[in-house]
């Protein structure tokens, strides 16, 4: 019993020191270096396009323009003078990805050792949310402008044209779909240096 308790810890001190977290990408305006900085997210990208189609520009993109590449990113306190008011909402993370919505993508994904704060984990929650909106909506999953929207206000929320009352929302989606179109030219011109990266990865499985 104790030599079982002893290796659980050892377990759990292993992972946890492995869940430091990466400070923000320097030349965050151009997709090449922020995959040189963090090759794994390349990685990581590709998993979530493969799983769920929506591509890795797109998905870096969202990631971009929700939290600016901030593992712990959360809206901005609310104040009365004072006094602290709260946040306007849960969201948290890489993804910005709120506590209804969390839920849900654990409740089909698996709980154990998932993290709003772990890239890996909000690449493959903003693929698992574009293709649930693909499948209700029926926006492409290269549409990255309408799937910003959608993202955004949810899917109820664009299906009753909320954003159209959104001045700020609107000009954010068209923010992340111009960085989206700049990551994929970006892309096709050093994407090739990311594959075959890891030593895990062998030509041509990996291409």
């Amino acid at each position: 019993m104790v030599a079982a308790r002893t290796l659980l810890m050892v377990l759990v001190l292993t992972w946890t020191s492995g869940c430091s977290y990466a400070p923000p990408p320097k030349r965050q305006a151009d997709i090449c270096q922020v995959f040189s900085q963090y090759p794994d997210w390349y990685d990581y990208a590709v998993k979530s396009q493969r799983q769920w189609g929506t591509p890795v520009h797109i998905l870096m993109a969202f990631v971009r323009h929700e939290s600016s590449f901030r593992s712990h990113a959360k809206p901005p306190m609310r104040w009365l003078l004072l006094i602290p008011l709260g946040r306007p909402s849960s969201a948290k993370g890489y993804a910005q990805a709120q506590d209804p919505v969390w839920g849900e993508y654990e409740a089909e994904r698996g709980r154990l050792f998932r993290s709003r704060s772990d890239m890996e984990d909000a690449l493959d929650f903003v693929g698992w949310y574009n293709h649930k909106t693909w499948r209700e909506l029926g926006i492409a999953r290269t549409d990255a402008h309408r799937l910003y929207l959608a993202y955004h206000e949810g899917r109820g929320g664009y299906r009753r044209g909320t954003w159209k009352k959104k001045p700020q929302v609107q000009r954010t989606a068209k923010r992340v779909a111009a960085t989206a179109a700049a990551y994929k030219a970006q892309l096709a011109k050093c994407e090739s240096r990311f594959r075959c990266d890891s030593w895990y990865q062998v030509w041509p499985l990996c291409r």
